[in-house]
């Protein structure tokens, strides 16, 4: 799945910059992420940068895209140009 920013965002902008993929910008009017570009930091690190640091917490997982460990894997290559 990718993730997702609530309401509950208080643009404090220390998620943008730990984004690996650039999948984080500034909407109209909070931080959005693209689900397009967000694997979860899967091939980048252990756990996902932007909820690391979100002092909120209003990261959770988007559930209007699934996407399993593998297929946020294959993102990542895709995304980085790694070969399989």
């Amino acid at each position: 799945m990718a993730l997702m920013i609530t309401d509950e965002c208080i643009n404090c902008d220390v998620c943008e910059p730990e984004c690996p993929n650039g999948a984080i910008s500034q909407g109209e009017d909070i931080y959005v992420i693209d689900p397009a570009l967000c694997t979860e930091c899967v091939g980048h690190y252990e756990t996902s940068q932007c909820v690391e640091v979100c002092p909120v917490d209003c990261i959770p997982l988007n559930p209007d895209y699934e996407e399993t460990r593998e297929e946020l894997l294959e993102k990542y290559k895709r995304l980085t140009g790694e070969s399989a």
